[in-house]
This record gives structure tokens, sequence and C-alpha cells, in this order.
């Protein structure tokens, strides 16, 4: 069995799958399967997939489900995965050179180690420019709650974990009429139990597109209410500091108003935070109408 899945979610994105393709079979450690989570493509993203199998270049494994979105895409490659590791790269991305060698590398000095959940490295652009910045060289162990708001770095980073560990934890859940709930929920979970193993290498190679997720998640929130307030819950209960507490809250609140959720106050998991957070989560609920009015 290979040692990494690289899984990819896809949703008509037959016109730039390819580069990920292109990027994979140039890896020149070829311990990896690389498995397409189809999410009710339209497009000829199923034939294009079966015409890169039958070249026989890498090992593919392809899956098509019902539309549910980034996350529920996740999903499927969680429960699919059987090898040791895994990472996500994205359908617009590609995986950085010798991406899958610098991770099995960086892989041998913790492998042994069950309090990691597997490695943090970094992201770049088109032209190998750094996305955000890099990790603090003296850091040996972080979480990815620690990363961002403890050594303050910025931007993207690509994660890869153990597959035993992801697997632990509760599938992102599904709800009837939206496509999308923060991935970030997953990690900051893996966050309380485990450590990340941090690497200044480039693994994914990022290109922002019109189409993606994050050229778009004002629309995104406006979209997918119920999917932020899950979100926004979960953080304010793992929240280590009020500030941040009453952040998710603000945004709890503004999901709620969308929501027309009557019941939000009793629903939280921090109710006098989230009651003094609602005039704040008004004034973001009308900002969010604002810069997204004309769409809906």
């Amino acid at each position: 069995m290979k040692t990494i899945t690289v899984f990819t979610p896809t949703y008509n994105r037959a016109y730039c799958l390819h580069k990920c393709y292109e990027s994979l079979i140039k890896q020149s450690n070829q311990d990896f399967v690389w498995l397409i989570i189809d999410d009710g493509s339209t497009d000829d993203t199923e034939s294009l997939v079966a015409s890169w199998i039958k070249e026989g270049k890498i090992d593919i494994q392809y899956h098509y489900q019902e539309n549910q979105g980034m996350h529920g895409g996740h999903n499927a490659a969680y429960r699919l995965t059987e090898t040791l590791l895994n990472v996500c790269i994205d359908s617009d991305d590609c995986m950085g050179e010798e991406a899958i060698e610098k991770i099995l590398v960086a892989w041998e000095k913790i492998k042994d180690k069950p309090e990691y959940a597997g490695l943090v490295g970094l992201d770049a652009d088109p032209d190998g420019k750094i996305i955000g910045t890099k990790i603090p060289e003296h850091i040996k162990e972080t979480t990815l709650y620690d990363l961002y708001n403890v050594h303050k770095v910025l931007g993207d980073k690509k994660l890869v974990y153990r597959t035993e560990v992801v697997k632990k934890y509760p599938s992102y859940p599904i709800f009837e009429g939206e496509r999308f709930v923060p991935l970030g929920y997953l990690y900051q979970l893996i966050d309380q139990d485990y450590k990340l193993l941090p690497i200044n290498d480039v693994l994914c190679e990022v290109e922002y597109m019109q189409d993606g997720s994050s050229m778009n998640i004002l629309k995104q929130y406006r979209r997918h209410p119920k999917g932020f307030a899950f979100s926004r819950k979960s953080r304010m209960q793992l929240a280590e500091n009020f500030k941040d507490k009453f952040k998710n809250a603000i945004h709890y609140v503004s999901s709620a108003i969308f929501t027309k959720n009557g019941s939000f106050i009793s629903e939280s998991p921090k109710k006098l935070t989230t009651i003094l957070a609602i005039p704040f989560g008004v004034l973001l609920n009308l900002y969010i109408r604002y810069k997204t009015k004309g769409e809906f």
C-alpha cells in the first residue's frame, strides 16, 4: 500500500484539473495515490479522469457522489482513505515540486511519536512566492491555532494528517440546502489532542480562482449560514480566551439572523457572551447584506 493519499474534491473543474494531474506525475517519489472526489460534476470530469487512469502514469482512485460541497468531499476522502497519511490538494492547485519526497522525509522525524497528528507546511503562488509568511525556524512543534494566534504566522498553510487521527473525529455535518461548512472545525478539534510538526517546505502551489471559496467568502457566508453557525458554536466552545470567544459569538449572531433562528441564544454554548455580541452581530449581518446585495 502507498503511504500518502493526495485527495482532491472537485466540482465542474475539468478545465483546470489537469494542472493538478501534471504536478503529480512530475513527483520524483510516487509513494502516493490520487483520490479524486467528484462532488456531482456535470462537465466531463469523469471521462477526463478515466483517460488518466487508462494512461497509468500514477495510481488514481475516482469516487463520484451527489453534490455536498467542499466539506462533503472531505468527509468522503477521510472515509475512503486507507493510507497512513493524507493531504488535500484542491482542484485548482498543484502539488509542490518534490512535495511527496519532502513530506516523507519530515514524516520520518515523527512517525513513531503518536502525539503528532502530522505536518504543517507552506503554500506558494504559481510564481513560487510564499503565501503569507514562513514558519519561524525556532518552532519545533505547534498546533494550527498556535501557529496563527501565538506565533502570528500569516497565510494559508498545507496540512498533512495521519489518517487514523482524522478518522477519530466526527464528520462535517451536512445541512439541507447548504454546501459549505468551514474546514477549520475539524482542525480545531484535532488541535485539542495533538501537535503538528512545522516544516518550511512548499507543499502546494495555490492559485485562487474567481469561482473558488477563498474569492467568494462573503457570498459563502450568506448562502450557507447554518454551516457557519455550526462552526462558530464549536469555535466559541473551544476558544482559548475571551477575545476569540467574543469574535466567534459575533459571527454566530450574524449567521443566526440569516437563518432566522429565534433559539440561537439557548443553543449557544456561551450564552452570556452571545447576548453581549448581539449588537455587533447585527452590524456584521448588515455589512454582509450590503456587500453581497444584488447577489441574492
